[in-house]
């Protein structure tokens, strides 16, 4: 298994591999934030491994692409629909996608599949209710990377923008949201755009899906991108009054997967991390992925 940045590879997708019947010496991995992402080439497939206490989201993650799928939504298709459990991990095994060298996914890509979920209804599954900010909380309540000060301070932010949030009003009322609308959680199968990672569906505000790609300014998205976006989706959120809490919320909640790898001893994404605290209220400056 090749496994670069220190991941250990988890005995888990051992066993994925042998219910593939392949040798799980070729895994190769894609990512590692919060979820482990392997590649099983003979196999096609694509692992996707978290905590334990994930199991239900993973699960939850697998009905509704599942669901995407019987709507015409434009889905990554899972390989099967079991979910593999060992006592300290939860695993789902996904379709693997050749992606072009040609093309990489638009912002009216993603305001198309925002606009076919959102206009499929919601899923007879259990959905958690969207609660801003909760899973950043658990990690500044663990993190060793942090000092104090800061974890206090970040504390307040979140305290501040939850009162803000909880004022807000959406025109665009509630239902089934991605939760994590993103460019990077767009592939293609050939030439045909799909939305991928289904982990962080919820019920909520539809807002907050659109809100992702404005917060990508951080990263150089320009306004043509935005416009093209609001069109391909049909809804422009460029004059409401709630998105700038949205975006904040959404610059708080990218933190979290820096802290986690700071945790593990990534010095990348420690130094990107404190970059993006030290700038949360300085709205021109520049953040990058790496």
């Amino acid at each position: 298994m090749r496994a670069p940045n220190g991941t250990r590879p988890a005995t888990l997708l051992t066993t994925i591999a042998d219910e593939l019947n392949i040798d799980s010496r070729e895994a190769v991995l894609v990512r590692h934030h919060g979820t482990q992402v392997w590649h099983l080439p003979s196999a096609e497939a694509i692992v996707r491994i978290a905590p334990a206490h994930h199991a239900r989201a993973a699960a939850r993650s697998v009905a509704i692409a599942r669901w995407a799928h019987e709507n015409a939504v434009p889905a990554t298709e899972p390989l099967t629909d079991q979910v593999f459990q060992d006592p300290g991990q939860t695993a789902t095994v996904w379709r693997y996608y050749p992606q072009p060298t040609s093309r990489r996914p638009t912002s009216a890509d993603l305001g198309d599949l925002l606009s076919r979920l959102h206009r499929a209804g919601t899923p007879e599954i259990e959905l958690p209710k969207f609660t801003p900010l909760r899973s950043l909380r658990t990690i500044l309540r663990r993190t060793s990377t942090l000092p104090n000060p800061l974890v206090e301070g970040l504390h307040g932010r979140i305290d501040d923008l939850l009162n803000s949030y909880s004022d807000l009003h959406f025109p665009l009322g509630r239902g089934l949201i991605h939760g994590d609308a993103w460019l990077g959680n767009v592939l293609f199968d050939g030439d045909r755009p799909l939305l991928g990672d289904w982990d962080e569906c919820a019920m909520g505000p539809r807002e907050l899906d659109l809100a992702n790609l404005w917060q990508g300014r951080r990263f150089g998205r320009t306004r043509a991108e935005l416009d093209a976006f609001s069109d391909a989706y049909g809804h422009d959120l460029s004059d409401w009054d709630g998105l700038d809490v949205l975006v904040r919320i959404r610059d708080l909640h990218t933190l979290g997967s820096y802290v986690r790898a700071a945790d593990r001893g990534a010095e990348g994404a420690r130094a990107q991390l404190l970059y993006r605290i030290s700038t949360l209220d300085d709205r021109s400056a520049v953040w990058t992925s790496r």
